[in-house]
C-alpha cells in the first residue's frame, strides 16, 4: 500500500514512505485508530523517553523542560515528506528570531537500524544547527511513537527495492512542562507555526 492510499484513509494523516521489518505491512486500521486518539484526545499524548542523540549522547525528555518542543517522527531515507517538514521547522526557528532559543526541535528516527548517530548527524546538519536527531533500540522507538500516537510501518515495495516506511507526518508541539499542546498537520507553513508558537511563548 502506498503512502497516498493510507493518507486517503486517514484524511489529514500524511504517510511517507521503511521500518526494518520488511514482513510488516502498512495497517490503515492502526493508523486510523491512532489518528482518532490524537484528534479527540482520548489518550494522553507524549511520554518520558531516554534515547541517543546524533552525537551518541543519551538524552531524556526531562533535559528539555523549560522549552517548547517540536517533535517529528521520520527517517533519513525518506524521499520527500521528511525533508520538506524539517525545512519548515528550520524556517520556523528562523522566523522566531531570538525567541526561537526557547524552542527545541527533535527529529526521532523510526528507522533505527539504518539511522545510526553518525547518519543522523549528517542529516540533521542539513536543516538547522539546533535540530537534534534521536534514535535508539527499535522497541524504545516504538514505545515513544505509540505514546505520541505516531504511526509507522515498514514494507518492501513490489519492485523488490529497499524497504520503505509509511509514517505519520505530524509535528507535535509540547509545552515547557512536557505537556502536549497540539500538533501541526503536514504541510503547515513556517509562518503559521511561528505565529502559534509565539502565542504560547507569551503565556
Amino acid at each position: 500500500m502506498t503512502a497516498r492510499h493510507c493518507g486517503a484513509i486517514v484524511g489529514a494523516m500524511l504517510l511517507a514512505g521503511a521500518h526494518p521489518v520488511p514482513a510488516q505491512q502498512p495497517d490503515p486500521a492502526a493508523a486510523a485508530r491512532l489518528m482518532d486518539e490524537l484528534m479527540w484526545g482520548r489518550e494522553p499524548v507524549g511520554s518520558p523517553f531516554t534515547l541517543t542523540d546524533h552525537t551518541g549522547r543519551t538524552r531524556t525528555d526531562a533535559e528539555f523542560r523549560g522549552k517548547l518542543l517540536l517533535v517529528y517522527f521520520g527517517y533519513t531515507s525518506c524521499p520527500d515528506v521528511c525533508p520538506t517538514d524539517l525545512q519548515e521547522i528550520a524556517l520556523t526557528l528562523d522566523r522566531l528570531g531570538p525567541a526561537g532559543d526557547a524552542v527545541q526541535p527533535l527529529f526521532i528516527s523510526v528507522d533505527p537500524d539504518r539511522d545510526t548517530p553518525d547518519v543522523l548527524a549528517r542529516y540533521v546538519g542539513l536543516f538547522h544547527p539546533r535540530l537534534i536527531g534521536l534514535t535508539g533500540a527499535a522497541e524504545k522507538i516504538r514505545e515513544v511513537a505509540l505514546a505520541y500516537k505516531a504511526y509507522y510501518a515498514g514494507y518492501r515495495p513490489p519492485d523488490g527495492g529497499d524497504y520503505v516506511i509509511d509514517h505519520t507526518g505530524f509535528i507535535y508541539l509540547m509545552g515547557c512542562d512536557g505537556d502536549y499542546l497540539g500538533f501541526f498537520p503536514p504541510g503547515t507553513p513556517a509562518d503559521r507555526m511561528a505565529a502559534i508558537i509565539r502565542a504560547h511563548l507569551k503565556e
